[in-house]
């Protein structure tokens, strides 16, 4: 049985959902933020990032939602969640999960994670002032190049609509209208109405 560790209103949601979508045999532990369980030594001893989301298997803990969401696709692939047949499109996937990964979400954390770029108190503002430009901008590049509509991918339904649907769900508390960004709204909406997106954002009680 795998095991996921999460936290509520984090990336985690991704692969969560992706468990789920694959009708995988799971069990999600949540980690507390507000008591910093993330450091503790127990949760260390898992993932010494200190950081969710965390995925244990019978080789080991995974870290890092895109290595998560390839392994899940390959390992059920029954469930069709990537197209594991075409190693161009495979790759394409992870190209969007990689930008989804490493820009769309390091944006966003300047807002509340801006120490791990700066010191003074003005530029943490600064980056939260420029957050609403800034995660406008990716998720424009999103919405115009990127989402062929009406899944990430086209027609099929991959690894990658639950890590965007995730990360579309910041975008209010980020200061971005959705409203603005019709494509993207439409795959959010899309994604709500999925059983499996239902049954994690349940267990983890969003």
């Amino acid at each position: 049985m795998l095991k996921l560790y999460f936290a509520p209103g984090t990336c985690a949601l991704a692969t969560h959902i992706a468990l789920a979508e694959a009708g995988a045999d799971y069990t999600a532990e949540r980690i507390d933020f507000k008591t910093n369980q993330q450091q503790s030594p127990e949760y260390l001893a898992i993932n010494p990032k200190g950081r969710v989301p965390a995925l244990v298997t019978d080789r080991g803990v995974l870290t890092e939602n895109v290595a998560m969401l390839a392994y899940i696709a390959q390992s059920f692939p029954k469930a069709k969640l990537a197209p594991l047949d075409d190693p161009f499109a495979f790759a394409q996937v992870q190209a969007i999960n990689s930008y989804l990964s490493s820009t769309v979400h390091v944006a966003h954390s300047h807002k509340g994670r801006g120490y791990r770029w700066a010191t003074e108190e003005s530029s943490f503002a600064d980056m939260k002032k420029t957050l609403p430009k800034s995660m406008g901008a990716v998720f424009a590049l999103l919405e115009q190049k990127m989402l062929k509509g009406p899944w990430m991918m086209g027609e099929t339904y991959t690894i990658c609509d639950p890590y965007l649907f995730t990360l579309t769900g910041w975008l209010e508390g980020d200061g971005v209208d959705i409203a603005t960004l019709p494509k993207v709204a439409d795959h959010f909406k899309r994604m709500k109405d999925r059983p499996a997106v239902q049954k994690a954002l349940a267990e983890e009680k969003v």
